[in-house]
């Protein structure tokens, strides 16, 4: 489970991965066609979520401050565990990552078990993204 507490009403975890240095303009384009294809709405987020090496990534930080939520991180060992929940899982990522996906891995890790993905992976010329929706988690 994540360890940050988030809104009950918001049920909506947009998970993103993406090249370093990958235009913030291009990441805020490709979380609002996720969002699109989820058919949600941005008050519906909880949190944007991706892998730790991310952490201080700007095009990731820009999302999280547009849609004014929080940005969560996982390592790739935790992301790793969410490979059987993967739609579509990655051998290239794995190489360079450790995991074998980061978008669909940090949304679903960070809604945790309930949690199922609504948007498979999107991508976008330098990035990715995905949509994982869950019912009431424990706080």
């Amino acid at each position: 489970m994540s360890d940050f507490s988030f809104d009950r009403a918001r049920r909506h975890v947009l998970g993103l991965g993406c090249e370093r240095g990958t235009p913030p303009a291009e990441m805020l384009a490709l979380a609002i066609e996720a969002l699109d294809l989820a058919a949600i709405s941005a008050a519906g987020l909880t949190a944007i979520a991706s892998i730790d090496s991310r952490r201080l990534e700007p095009a990731i930080l820009a999302v999280a401050a547009h849609f004014s939520v929080p940005a969560v991180f996982f390592g790739a060992l935790r992301l790793e565990e969410e490979t059987p929940r993967l739609a579509n899982p990655s051998a290239i990522v794995f190489a360079r990552v450790g995991c074998h996906g980061v978008a669909e891995a940090a949304a679903l890790a960070a809604l945790g078990d309930n949690a199922e993905l609504c948007v498979g992976k999107v991508k976008s010329a330098h990035a990715t993204a995905a949509v994982a929706s869950s019912g009431l988690q424990k706080a």
